[in-house]
């Protein structure tokens, strides 16, 4: 039985690897969020691999808060950089593979066609700078890692925009939604299983461990604007709220926010066989999750 570390097992990613856990019976799993263990703290984290012996890991911690970012610099880097540092160098140390989110938010450029993993990256704003800066990292640190390059993920857990369209779809009569953004829907828990499903044939040998590393890319199929993913919840569920198209300059805020970030999942899945959800099938899905667990 391989044994696996989840860090920043709250976030969205982390709570659906734990809904998923039971059917993955190969695997024992340690889920650990900041309370358990805060990946800024190199003491701590060396520790913590001297005390525990993993087979895995899985890095779903990470400063998500993209406007709050470009105000708290420090704290972004200690947790998108030195944080992934800290559990790369302990991977390094046990010769186990890592797989580490990271976003879309890196590439933020003229481009219009899908990025794939090689394309040339041009961060914007704190954040995507971070994490760019923690995917080198890590890349760096441990040969066994996989940066996993994800966009617009949304859950049954947490704030997402998701939840944020259901609540004030019922709060107001309209809404005015960006629609010169596009870009791809992710539901965590297709993240979660791709990842789960990709070290299963790492453990069942079906997979060499360094034919996992490098940056790939993972988002659910499909391309769409925030503008016409608002509208799609909105009809899935029936609600009656106006939605405007607006620009993002009607939409300021701290961070840019990439212009066009769809993914070319191509060589995730030709290395592991993957099918990928359309993004209006898992967003259906998600929906029928988080009305099910609404009281009648």
């Amino acid at each position: 039985m391989g044994k696996v570390l989840v860090t920043g097992s709250n976030g969205q990613v982390g709570q659906e690897i734990n809904t998923l856990s039971s059917k993955f019976p190969h695997f024992e799993f340690m889920f650990c969020d900041v309370a358990e263990l805060d990946i800024t703290d190199h003491v701590r984290v060396k520790s913590f691999f001297e005390e525990n012996k993993f087979s895995y890991v899985i890095n779903c911690a990470a400063f998500t808060a993209v406007d709050k970012a470009e105000s708290e610099v420090e704290l972004a880097h200690r947790v998108n950089v030195n944080g992934v540092k800290n559990l790369a160098d302990g991977c390094l140390k046990q010769d186990i593979p890592m797989v580490h989110i990271s976003t879309d938010y890196v590439y933020h450029n003229d481009q219009n066609t899908p990025f794939k993993e090689g394309d040339v990256v041009n961060p914007q704003g704190v954040y995507a700078k971070t994490k760019l800066a923690g995917d080198d990292m890590a890349l760096r640190t441990n040969p066994k890692t996989m940066v996993l390059r994800t966009s617009w993920v949304y859950s049954t857990f947490g704030h997402n925009f998701v939840k944020t369209m259901l609540r004030l779809g019922k709060e107001k009569d309209q809404l005015g939604i960006v629609f010169d953004q596009i870009g791809t829907p992710t539901y965590a828990r297709d993240i979660a299983d791709a990842i789960l499903t990709i070290l299963t044939q790492v453990h069942k040998g079906e997979k060499e461990q360094l034919e996992i590393s490098g940056i790939y890319h993972y988002s659910n199929e499909g391309v769409t604007s925030w503008y016409d993913f608002a509208k799609a919840i909105f009809e899935y569920e029936n609600i009656n709220c106006d939605v405007n198209p607006i620009e993002s300059y009607e939409y300021p805020t701290p961070a840019k926010r990439p212009p066009f970030s769809v993914l070319n999942k191509k060589k995730i899945k030709k290395q592991f066989g993957l099918k990928i959800p359309h993004w209006k099938d898992s967003l259906n899905i998600c929906l029928k999750m988080l009305n099910a667990e609404v009281p009648n």
